[in-house]
């Protein structure tokens, strides 16, 4: 990973601001992700019914391969962002600095959430 790319900025973001034991917890990233991609459908409109309908759908298949399917979400994400005339890249670049801004605020956060719970507190 490039050391000034925009993931390895997120990567020490994450260590900054989260225990050792949520750095690499798979499952936790899983559920914050899949949070923000909700939040996003929801955002433009996407309504409840729309996305379970679509979870039944995804979940009604095998499982894909990681690598794969993280490009069909980078490139999705991009073309919803054409569509919704969003830069990706500023909106990324804005958020990761209101997360330095706000780490003690998403630590107690953090720190209030059931364990191994998906849902965010």
């Amino acid at each position: 990973m490039q050391s000034d790319s925009f993931q390895h900025r997120v990567w020490q973001w994450v260590v900054a601001c989260f225990p050792k034991s949520a750095h690499l917890n798979v499952r936790e990233r899983n559920h914050r992700f899949l949070e923000e991609a909700l939040e996003l459908a929801q955002a433009n409109a996407c309504s409840k019914e729309e996305a379970h309908q679509l979870v039944e759908y995804v979940f009604g298949r095998p499982p894909g391969e990681v690598r794969q399917e993280v490009g069909g979400v980078m490139v999705t994400l991009a073309a919803l962002c054409n569509a919704a005339e969003v830069s990706m890249d500023d909106a990324g670049e804005h958020e990761l600095d209101r997360n330095w801004a706000r780490i003690d605020r998403i630590r107690a956060k953090q720190a209030a959430k059931p364990q191994e719970s998906a849902l965010p507190q």
